[in-house]
């Protein structure tokens, strides 16, 4: 099974971190980097074969993970010379398999990829994306009224609930064979076409354990969990 990882970005959410480092290199606990436990977890899940792509500080990444062979994998780079976003970087590989998983490179979660991915296969879906439910706390009072604004309802400092993209998926090959080559384009803006396509896109909910650690808060968060939850994420 071969999987896609997205390292390219320059972390600026994460800086100071990142004026040394490239994000995935960011070590998660003191232990170890973030994206060195996605790889153990990749491999554990059967996924031998890697392609990280990458762009800012490449060569910190290539140089530390090498061919990955240390690991008992087989890794290799797609190097963008400007930045593609999150899909773009796809449209530079030319060994796709007909299926493929796909992932951020700054993603701390217990989801079993083989699951994931056999579960996309079972379901012959274009796209799978992998999702998780994130509260969001307004701090203001929250007011509704009606057309002549007379309110009709006052709620204080809601909290409310949403289903975002957990930065993990699962694509066949023909999506990105459909897409111009080199070209910048986002996860966003291929919902957005593949809705309007009629792709078959499917929504793989999970409820245990996710965090991107893009933002400063996220990062602390993980850092304070990650010896607790330890056991639990490096034996998926």
């Amino acid at each position: 099974m071969r999987a896609i990882i997205l390292a390219g970005g320059k972390g600026t959410r994460l800086r100071p971190f990142t004026y040394s480092l490239p994000k995935p290199l960011v070590p998660i606990g003191g232990d170890m980097p973030i994206l060195e436990i996605i790889l153990k977890q990749l491999k554990k899940s059967g996924f031998n074969n890697i392609t990280i792509a990458v762009n800012y500080k490449a060569r910190i990444i290539q140089a530390f993970f090498e061919d990955g062979s240390k690991w008992g994998l087989n890794i290799n780079y797609s190097i963008e010379d400007k930045p593609l976003s999150t899909i773009g970087p796809l449209t530079l590989i030319k060994d796709l398999p007909q299926n493929f998983l796909i992932m951020n490179g700054d993603i701390l979660t217990d989801l079993n990829y083989r699951k994931f991915f056999n579960w996309h296969l079972d379901n012959k879906n274009d796209i799978s994306v992998a999702t998780f439910k994130r509260k969001s706390k307004i701090d203001f009072g929250v007011l509704k009224y009606s057309s002549d604004n007379k309110i009709y309802e006052f709620i204080e400092k809601p909290v409310y609930s949403f289903d975002v993209s957990m930065g993990i998926y699962v694509f066949n090959k023909k999506i990105i064979d459909k897409l111009p080559k080199n070209t910048t384009y986002g996860f966003d803006q291929l919902m957005i076409d593949g809705i309007k396509a009629k792709y078959k896109i499917k929504a793989y909910p999970h409820d245990s354990y996710w965090l991107d650690i893009g933002r400063d808060e996220d990062y602390q968060t993980a850092n304070e969990q990650y010896i607790k939850n330890k056991e639990k994420l490096m034996n998926l």
